[in-house]
């Protein structure tokens, strides 16, 4: 999954980026409104965390920017404005959850994992598909029970395939999805990592669809042929 945090507090921002990427996300940043509303409508984030007390452009505007354009990224406002005004401000721009300065990462970490899970359709922490358990909370993957080990880089493939399971995920997608906007993209990484996945899952979780990419089906996941 790939995130903007939007906040111009720089040890803040360097704080809450530091946790995401910890916890696996692919994660960009911006300082001020005018930065933030570019990325957030040029780029295709799962989720956004914005500030509302924003330098060159408030949050809310930025907010009602990308309401107005279709953007249809999640969002989760973080500001030390807590009157119920200010909530319901944010909430009418378009605001999916909010969290209140100070703030515990943990929690802020649990509404991103939360927001993530909705947006996708799932209901719990846990997804499944067939023998394979894809743990959000801890970061951990489990097939028929039993502890599969691997990368960030393998972890957040299989983690965006199984947020969307039972549809085509092209390569072009992953990739604008996996990897933060510093990062050397290169599709052909993506068969890597997906060779790597199939040897350590050791099922037949995830399928190829020739021309279009990757599926992983609910009802997939039995022993490699």
């Amino acid at each position: 999954m790939r995130l903007l945090v939007v906040e111009d507090d720089r040890d803040l921002n360097r704080q809450v980026v530091s946790a995401l990427e910890e916890a696996g996300y692919a994660v960009d940043k911006a300082f001020d409104g005018e930065e933030g509303a570019f990325l957030g409508e040029t780029e295709p984030y799962d989720c956004i965390i914005l500030d509302m007390g924003l330098p060159k452009a408030d949050g809310v505007s930025v907010l009602s920017g990308w309401r107005r354009a279709q953007v249809k990224t999640p969002v989760i406002i973080l500001t030390a404005r807590d009157r119920w005004s200010d909530k319901v401000n944010g909430f009418d721009a378009g605001a999916d959850d909010y969290v209140t300065k100070p703030f515990h990462m943990e929690e802020l970490l649990a509404r991103v994992r939360a927001l993530l899970r909705r947006t996708a359709g799932h209901a719990t922490s846990q997804i499944s598909a067939g023998p394979v358990v894809l743990d959000t909370r801890s970061g951990r993957v489990f097939v028929d029970g039993s502890p599969v080990k691997l990368t960030s880089h393998e972890y957040r493939l299989l983690s965006y395939l199984m947020h969307h399971t039972g549809r085509v995920v092209s390569r072009a997608e992953l990739t604008e999805h996996l990897y933060d906007q510093d990062f050397d993209r290169d599709s052909n990484t993506i068969e890597v990592f997906v060779g790597r996945l199939r040897k350590k899952l050791a099922v037949d979780l995830i399928q190829t669809v020739r021309g279009l990419g990757y599926l992983i089906d609910a009802g997939a996941g039995g022993p490699v042929p």
